[in-house]
């Protein structure tokens, strides 16, 4: 094996991948992959790309190739997805399909493998994120539901609502009762005050003349007759 199964592999590349493969060099070529991405709210944003380079040493297939993940040229930044952050765990993910493969042609595989690893890494944190929604929103429907929920009742509970109760309503008494007393209270001093003598009303500056009209012993006091003189 050698470079003339380099080329063989090469080869078939290019007809499984006519519009996704790209020459580097003699030795080296690109493949861009599209991947699925979970369902996201932002219906404008694009589908991801990455692109798996990959380098044949001299000893391929019986060495494993040199591989390198990019982006494409302005691509859109994915919010499940950062290959600036994810390279090397996306690289790690695929050393089991090489040594699995090793002696084979095994980009075809390779390519494979990263389509997988990758959705599915996308796959876990859009899982992750709308794990955290939902508890969130399970927590705000359990505080909603404590609205329509009452006490449990038990012994120590009634015994505490029934003392409530009870000062409650011996407040609510009293205050009816000292409401009740200030009013009869009232009442009753409106009731003398209509009472009183003429003479009483004289004294207090209540009355005029005609209060006097009728009002017997206690009618308006006697005023000595003024003596005028020459």
């Amino acid at each position: 094996m050698g470079r003339e199964d380099q080329t063989e592999e090469r080869e078939v590349l290019d007809s499984i991948f006519p519009e996704e493969i790209t020459d580097i060099s003699d030795i080296s070529y690109r493949v861009s992959i599209s991947l699925e991405a979970p369902w996201s709210e932002d219906e404008e944003l694009e589908q991801p790309v990455i692109c798996l380079e990959v380098s044949y040493p001299e000893e391929y297939p019986d060495v494993a190739p040199d591989l390198s993940i990019s982006s494409p040229p302005n691509a859109q930044k994915h919010p499940q997805l950062d290959i600036q952050e994810d390279r090397e765990r996306l690289l790690e993910s695929l050393q089991p399909t090489i040594e699995e493969n090793m002696g084979m042609a095994m980009v075809f595989t390779l390519v494979s493998a990263l389509k997988e690893n990758a959705e599915d890494l996308m796959t876990e944190r859009a899982n992750a994120v709308q794990a955290e929604k939902d508890k969130v929103a399970a927590k705000a429907e359990e505080e909603e539901n404590k609205k329509f929920q009452g006490t449990p009742v038990n012994r120590e509970t009634f015994l505490e609502w029934h003392a409530k109760f009870l000062k409650e309503t011996e407040e609510e008494e009293l205050r009816q009762k000292e409401e009740k007393e200030a009013e009869d209270k009232k009442k009753k001093s409106s009731k003398d005050e209509k009472k009183l003598t003429g003479r009483e009303l004289w004294e207090r500056g209540l009355a005029g003349k005609g209060d006097y009209e009728d009002e017997g012993d206690d009618a308006l006091p006697a005023v000595e007759k003024l003596k005028v003189t020459a």
